[in-house]
């Protein structure tokens, strides 16, 4: 019994921290560690890397859903997660966020100096961003830049500096999930223009906020591209991985319109997680070959 209550609170903060979303931006970050370490660094460098990376995505999805709780009570969408729910105090995913911040913290410390002096800007960006939709539509490139932390964290972490190539890549990040972001928020147009929520389809309409994802996604590869051959000296490989992450992005809009968002989870979420794979898997090859 002792050990089904245990496994069932794992499965519960794996759900509550969305753990199948690492993914995202997991990718950005290994290829940029890869690039500024010109292989795989020792190992002590990528057990700090990867343990500040988990805790800063663990922390931040466990707080947002703290911050965002009276909010995802009344969307109908969202009212069936965890602390809406019950199931979990708002104290106990506080604790548990403060201890995955303290963990990043420390991580920080290990890695070099520099690393340690930026992560309270890391920090507010993993906090802020879930206030950011009560005041601005923005708030989908503030996820974007939250993320972004994860490729320009990890080349500081192996250079202890800040180079194009890492706010390059920080740049792509950013506009890729700021556009699967919009993708995934416009299901919620109706409930945050009712409710005063600021998003992208809320100030533009779904329609309009469509084309700005897709603007993102093209500008994203365009980033990509010139990230391959201008910068990092990318192979074929490489770029095999752009066309079809290209693809991928054609895919996306094609399953989805303004009046049909029916697939706008597969859209945001599925397809992207197949984006990010694709890029980790053949970027990476790339590096080795």
């Amino acid at each position: 019994m002792e050990f089904r209550l245990i496994a069932s609170k794992i499965k519960a903060y794996g759900t509550l921290v969305m753990f199948s979303h690492t993914i995202f931006s997991l990718s950005f970050a290994v290829i940029a560690m890869l690039l500024a370490a010109g292989g795989i660094p020792e190992f002590s460098v990528l057990f700090w890397i990867g343990l500040c990376f988990m805790a800063a995505r663990t922390g931040a999805n466990a707080i947002n859903r703290v911050i965002d709780r009276k909010i995802d009570e009344k969307n109908p969408r969202t009212r069936n997660r965890q602390l809406p729910q019950g199931e979990m105090s708002g104290k106990e995913v506080v604790l548990f966020s403060t201890v995955c911040f303290i963990i990043l913290l420390i991580g920080a410390y290990q890695i070099n100096m520099l690393a340690f002096y930026l992560s309270p800007l890391a920090l507010f960006l993993l906090i802020i961003y879930s206030y950011t939709k009560r005041f601005t539509f923005l708030c989908h490139l503030v996820l974007g830049v939250t993320c972004a932390c994860a490729p320009v964290g990890a080349w500081i972490a192996i250079r202890e500096s800040i180079g194009l190539i890492p706010l390059v890549m920080g740049a792509a990040n950013t506009l890729w999930v700021a556009g699967f972001d919009i993708i995934y928020g416009s299901q919620d147009y109706e409930f945050d223009t009712k409710n005063g929520i600021y998003s992208i389809p809320a100030k533009f309409g779904v329609k309009n906020a469509l084309r700005i994802s897709a603007g993102f996604h093209l500008i994203t590869l365009l980033l990509l591209g010139s990230l391959g051959i201008l910068l990092a000296d990318f192979g074929w490989m490489y770029f095999l991985g752009l066309a079809i992450i290209a693809g991928l992005f054609i895919a996306e809009y094609r399953i989805i319109s303004p009046t049909n968002l029916t697939n706008a989870n597969i859209a945001s979420y599925s397809i992207n997680q197949l984006v990010s794979l694709t890029l980790l898997v053949f970027g990476s090859i790339d590096v080795f070959v």
